[in-house]
């Protein structure tokens, strides 16, 4: 299992923007990649205009088939009018899980 943290700055403002093409983004995510075991959003208590998505994939291939769709090509082209910075991105390993 491969899980990715992204950590994305949302330019003040724009979080409307961001949430609405996220939410077309999970759609498709759900619809079309079967190798998705999770794909969260989430939005940083300590700092409200930070949203993190919590993926995992059932492997490397299945993370690379997600970074290869054109739905995700679409969402960054997009982002560039929300994100506010360079997003921050962990990928490990799954080692245990209960």
């Amino acid at each position: 299992m491969i899980t990715v943290i992204a950590k994305l700055p949302v330019k003040e403002g724009k979080m409307d923007e961001a949430m609405a093409a996220f939410s077309v983004l999970i759609a498709k995510v759900s619809a079309e990649e079967e190798g998705t075991v999770l794909y969260s959003l989430n939005r940083d208590k300590a700092n409200p205009d930070v949203l993190v998505v919590v993926e995992q994939y059932k492997d490397k291939a299945a993370l690379e088939f997600h970074s290869s769709t054109p739905h995700f090509k679409e969402f960054f082209e997009a982002g560039a009018a929300f994100i506010g910075g360079q997003p921050e991105m962990m990928v490990m390993k799954e080692i245990q899980r209960a």
